[in-house]
């Protein structure tokens, strides 16, 4: 039995070691749309002592892939990019929402926007293949 939208982001989080280990929790999630949100540690910084930009960056592909799988079929990303916008220290919170902007047939295309508070700290855009594969 197919499983529903909002079920499917939590089964993702359930099997995904990587996005576990950065801490990230699903705020809200819903066909076509997922926040997520996690703390910068001590491990995740750089030589200069900021976030490497991985972090961000993982944060927001994780809501990228979350978010393309809502519509219940197994999505994978076929191109990504991000712009690195602010710096992030430790202890900052930062929260990726991912939003998709058009479906074409087999293609989705995402924005996602990390922030910190109501600051932009990073502009994530992607483009996701849709298989028929059904989430259950």
């Amino acid at each position: 039995m197919p499983l529903s939208s909002d079920k499917i982001p939590h089964k993702m989080l359930s099997q995904d070691a990587y996005s576990t280990w950065l801490g990230i929790e699903i705020l809200e999630c819903e066909i076509g749309c997922c926040k997520v949100g996690m703390t910068i540690r001590k491990e995740m910084l750089n030589s200069m002592g900021k976030a490497h930009g991985g972090i961000s960056y993982s944060l927001a592909d994780t809501a990228f892939g979350f978010a393309a799988n809502t519509h219940g079929k197994y999505a994978v990303s076929i191109e990504t990019s991000i712009n690195h916008i602010e710096a992030l220290n430790e202890g900052d919170y930062i929260v990726a929402e991912s939003v998709i902007e058009s479906v074409k047939n087999r293609l989705g295309f995402n924005i996602v926007e990390v922030k910190r508070g109501e600051e932009l700290v990073a502009l994530f855009k992607g483009v996701v293949y849709r298989t028929q594969k059904d989430w259950e």
